[in-house]
C-alpha cells in the first residue's frame, strides 16, 4: 500500500520560491536582430584594434630604448659607412651643380654625416656671389644645397699686385665680387664704375660705401628710360658724399649731374626732355648738363658757339673728362 507524505509549508527542508520571478519559465529566448549582430562585431573589432594598437606600441617603445640605450655607436658607424651619392642645388641665381661641385671640392669618399655643413657654408660665402646658402642632410646619401644670389648693377676693373687688371663686378649692397655663370651680352651693357678706391679686408673686397643710391638712380633708368639708360657708360661717385651727387657719362654726353635729394624720375624725364631739343637743332656733342640744380638745366655743347649764354652756370662748368672705360686704363690698385 502506497504512503504519502503530506507536506507542511512551513517545513524548513522543502524550499519553495519566494517570487514570481525564481518560478522556472521554460520559454525559448528571442533571436538577436542583423543589426545588434553588426553592433556586436563592431565592437569585437574595435577592441580588437585597439589591443593590436597598444601591443605595436610597446614593442616600438622597447626597441627605441634598447636603440638609445645599447647600440648608438652601431647606428653611427652605419650611417658614416654610406658615401655621398648626389647634391641637389636651389638658386635664385645663375650658378650651376657644376660650381657647387668646385666649391665644395668634397672628397670621394666623404659621407653626408662626417661633413661640416658651417665650413662647406663658408666656402659658398667666400664668392660674394652667394649671399645666403643653406646646407641640409637628406638622408641617406644626399647633400641639399639652397642658395640666393646677388645681381650685378655695375662694373669695375682692378689690379691686384702686380697682376693683369681685371674686370669685377658689384651688387646693390656694394658687395665686390669675380661674377660666374652671369650672361656675357647682360655683363657689356652694365655701365662702369668710377670714383671709388677698392680696398681689401683678408680674402674680400670691402663693400663699396653709397651702392644703394646708384642702384636706385640705374633701376629707375632702365625701367622708366631705357634709351637713355643704353648709352650710359661710365658712373662716377666723387662727387657723392661731398655734394650728392651722381655723375654720369654717356655716349654723346660727356657729363650728366643727377641730385641725389630730388626725384629721380622728375631729372630723366628733364634730360629725355631737353636731348630731343637739342638734337632738333644741332647734331654736336653735349658736353655737361647739370640736373642736380632744378628745373632751369644748364647746358654746355661742345661747340661754345652752341651753348647759350643763360644756360651755362656760374661759375663755368669745366669738362668732365673720363675714358670710356675709366678703369681700363687707370684701374684701382689694391
Amino acid at each position: 500500500m502506497a504512503a504519502f507524505r503530506i507536506v507542511s509549508r512551513n517545513d524548513p527542508n522543502v524550499p519553495y520560491p519566494r517570487t514570481w520571478r525564481e518560478i522556472p519559465q521554460p520559454v525559448k529566448p528571442r533571436a538577436m536582430s542583423s543589426g545588434g549582430k553588426r553592433r556586436l562585431l563592431r565592437s569585437a573589432l574595435k577592441s580588437t584594434g585597439l589591443a593590436a594598437l597598444l601591443a605595436a606600441l610597446g614593442w616600438g617603445g622597447i626597441e627605441l630604448a634598447a636603440m638609445l640605450q645599447g647600440s648608438p655607436k652601431t647606428i653611427s658607424r652605419a650611417a658614416e659607412s654610406v658615401p655621398l651619392k648626389d647634391i641637389v642645388l636651389t638658386t635664385d641665381g645663375v650658378l650651376d651643380r657644376a660650381w657647387i661641385v668646385r666649391t665644395l671640392a668634397l672628397p670621394k669618399e666623404a659621407t653626408l654625416v662626417g661633413l661640416d655643413l658651417y665650413q662647406l657654408r663658408a666656402r659658398l660665402l667666400a664668392s660674394g656671389q652667394v649671399r645666403l646658402a643653406t646646407l641640409t642632410r637628406n638622408f641617406p646619401s644626399t647633400l641639399s644645397v639652397s642658395l640666393s644670389e646677388r645681381s650685378p648693377i655695375v662694373r669695375v676693373m682692378a689690379q691686384i699686385g702686380a697682376a693683369k687688371p681685371r674686370m669685377l663686378l658689384v651688387a646693390r649692397d656694394g658687395t665686390v665680387f669675380e661674377g660666374v655663370d652671369f650672361d656675357p651680352h647682360m655683363i657689356e651693357t652694365l655701365p662702369w664704375l668710377d670714383g671709388i678706391t677698392l680696398t681689401r679686408s683678408g680674402d674680400t673686397f670691402t663693400p663699396v660705401a653709397g651702392m644703394e643710391t646708384v642702384s636706385v638712380l640705374l633701376a629707375k633708368a632702365k625701367l622708366e628710360a631705357e634709351h637713355l639708360y643704353r648709352d650710359w657708360e661710365v658712373v662716377s661717385l666723387e662727387r657723392l658724399e661731398s655734394d650728392h651727387e651722381i655723375e654720369v657719362r654717356a655716349k654723346r654726353i660727356d657729363k650728366i649731374v643727377f641730385s641725389t635729394r630730388e626725384d629721380y624720375f622728375r631729372q630723366l624725364a628733364r634730360l629725355d626732355s631737353l636731348l630731343d631739343a637739342a638734337r632738333a637743332h644741332t647734331d654736336a656733342p653735349i658736353r655737361v648738363v647739370n640736373l642736380a640744380i632744378g628745373a632751369q638745366v644748364p647746358v654746355a655743347f661742345a661747340d661754345p658757339a652752341l651753348t647759350p649764354a643763360s644756360a651755362v652756370p656760374r661759375p663755368k662748368p669745366t669738362p668732365f673728362s673720363l675714358p670710356a672705360f675709366p678703369n681700363l686704363q687707370n684701374p684701382s690698385k689694391l
